[in-house]
């Protein structure tokens, strides 16, 4: 019997030897040479934390709300696709892990179970994440349902005019299953002779023209809050306060997107400074430890989400692994909190963190 992992990264390493190497590939890998999405994680290590010594850490508390919910930690399901490549349980599964963990799931508006299924698997605060389609009528019908089933909030992802360049999927042929939330919408299936079909279906449903003036129509479909997930600039953070977005997600699609982008929490500041506290700023991208957790905190995130580490934890134990890799975040968090004086969330300050650069200017 294989020893239990001990940390999130260990659950990356049970996945690949659970998944067929077209599944793991698609999950683990980035867009072109994946230097976004090696940055993602590496960026962090560019951070220090400056704890505070002689602080009662006796009881850390270390829930939060996001729009009005209370959770737990400030640690959410970040929106990833088609969850029953990994599990046959799939999304369902999940949902499950996030409720028993007390925090919202993202669920993807690619996922493989319906929005219907993982409403009713569990009772909890979910948000939809959301593409829009060139056929109009079908991003209005799975808005729609996902409002009449109780989901919280649409979360649009922004930075998909197209799809990334993957390399993986293409030489791997990457197959997307069925989808059911479309069944009698539209068909996934496509056929592509030279790579990912997954790339000819995007390319071929998603709506490349959609820009800042198709936020007033998604208004007008929904009532429920709107998030847009994809900011890397506070040009567009400063926008998208504009235009009256009630959240912000930095994210760069976990480097799927456009190679060479920023890593995340690199400009999260930056976004958080432009946005001054009008809307909350959710952090994704290369979250591994509880430490990471605390740094994206520190720099003025309400709470992080996370992609990957819940689909290797699903891959490689089902339910019970995502919610053992939302617990280890949880517990490295609750941790590193103690050991800086934070008691609670409210206390991690950017004083707490330093980055490389400030270190040297207090040096001079």
């Amino acid at each position: 019997m294989a020893a239990e992992p001990v940390n999130v990264n260990e659950f990356q390493e049970l996945a690949r030897q659970a998944l067929p190497k077209m599944y793991y590939d698609y999950y683990s890998g980035g867009a072109e040479d994946q230097h976004t999405l090696k940055e993602n994680v590496e960026a962090f290590h560019r951070f220090t934390i400056l704890p505070r010594v002689l602080v009662d850490a006796s009881r850390i508390d270390l829930s939060t709300t996001v729009l009005g919910y209370k959770i737990s930690a400030p640690i959410m399901i970040a929106p990833t696709a088609m969850h029953k490549l990994a599990h046959p349980e799939g999304e369902v599964a999940t949902a499950r892990a996030a409720a028993a963990c007390n925090t919202i799931m993202i669920l993807s508006y690619m996922s493989t179970c319906t929005v219907e299924e993982v409403a009713s698997s569990c009772k909890a605060i979910r948000f939809f994440q959301l593409y829009v389609y060139k056929r109009r009528d079908i991003t209005a019908n799975l808005v729609q349902r996902a409002e009449r089933c109780g989901y919280k909030a649409i979360v649009l992802t922004v930075d998909t005019p197209r799809l990334g360049r993957r390399e993986a999927d293409i030489k791997n042929k990457m197959v997307a299953p069925q989808l059911k939330n479309f069944k009698g919408l539209i068909s996934t299936k496509v056929s592509s002779d030279d790579g990912s079909n997954l790339e000819a279906f995007a390319n071929n449903t998603f709506d490349a023209s959609l820009s800042w003036k198709d936020i007033g129509w998604l208004r007008s479909i929904t009532n429920l809050p709107l998030l847009i997930k994809g900011v890397l600039t506070c040009e567009d953070a400063i926008k998208a306060v504009g235009v009256g977005v009630d959240g912000i997600v930095v994210s760069n699609h976990g480097g799927r997107q456009l190679d060479y982008s920023p890593a995340t929490i690199s400009v999260l500041e930056e976004v958080v400074h432009a946005v001054k506290g009008k809307v909350p700023v959710l952090f994704d991208g290369g979250i591994r430890r509880g430490t990471d957790v605390f740094k994206a905190l520190a720099l003025g995130a309400q709470a992080v989400l996370i992609g990957r580490p819940a689909v290797y934890g699903l891959a490689a134990k089902g339910e019970y692994g995502v919610k053992r890799v939302i617990e280890m975040l949880k517990d490295e968090l609750e941790l590193t909190m103690a050991l800086s004086g934070c008691p609670t969330v409210k206390d991690i300050t950017r004083n707490h963190v330093r980055t490389k650069h400030e270190a040297l200017h207090s040096m001079l």
